[in-house]
């Protein structure tokens, strides 16, 4: 397969939390950027001579809306190289090499069983593409839980969007967990418990899709198949 490889423009940037921005990136030589709500690109970063090393990837956090621009929303790792570059060299204006879509972390082709949308940190941003996606298309589907968790209320990403959808959605159940914060009146502790008190007394057909971290996918995984479904219910997109 041949690498393609474009040059974006950084339109836009926005802090979206104390450590993640929004940024805003447009493919002057497309005339529309499609991809599938899920689908990732890869950045060429300056910032190491093996290329390899100088590859980041980030699932894409807006719709496909006819447009050659996307958006992605990125955190600030500590002593992260990549995160770093980007947060204090790449202003309004700069130039990124881009590559992609990539990936097959989608929407099912038939929407038939609940989705269990279950993320931390910036994991929520393939799962916001993805119910816009379903919203703006008005796609039959089922339940939609998307289980967020966060340490803090200041971590929590698209928040006022989610809570919106939530309400213009009668299917779709925004459920954002906080394991750190005390005066918080939402659900608390970690992503596991919310789907297995849901699916407690009712081992429905679901389709469980993960994105995150790697321990709190790991334990996904172990606690899903515990509860009896099978590993090919279960999709997943890590994060380092």
């Amino acid at each position: 397969m041949q690498e393609i490889w474009y040059t974006g423009i950084v339109t836009r940037l926005l802090d979206e939390t104390p450590n993640t921005r929004r940024f805003w990136i447009r493919i002057p030589e497309l005339e529309r950027f499609d991809f599938k709500p899920g689908q990732f690109v890869t950045l060429d970063l300056p910032i190491h001579e093996k290329k390899n090393k100088r590859w980041r990837s980030y699932s894409i956090a807006s719709h496909p809306d006819g447009t050659n621009e996307f958006e992605l929303v990125i955190v600030l790792l500590e002593g992260g190289v990549g995160s770093t570059y980007l947060f204090n060299e790449i202003k309004e204006g700069s130039t990124l090499q881009v590559r992609g879509p990539l990936g097959m972390f989608t929407l099912p082709a038939d929407m038939e069983k609940d989705l269990f949308l279950i993320c931390t940190g910036t994991g929520i941003a393939p799962f916001r593409s993805m119910v816009h996606h379903i919203q703006l298309h008005q796609l039959p589907h089922p339940n939609i839980h998307l289980i967020f968790g966060c340490r803090y209320e200041q971590d929590l990403l698209y928040a006022d969007e989610m809570r919106q959808l939530d309400k213009d959605m009668p299917r779709f159940h925004y459920i954002p967990t906080l394991s750190r914060q005390e005066d918080w009146a939402g659900k608390k502790g970690y992503v596991h418990s919310i789907y297995e008190e849901i699916l407690a007394g009712d081992k429905r057909p679901a389709n469980f899709y993960l994105c995150g971290w790697k321990a709190m996918i790991d334990e996904a995984r172990q606690r899903i198949t515990a509860m009896g479904y099978d590993r090919h219910d279960i999709h997943l997109e890590l994060y380092g």
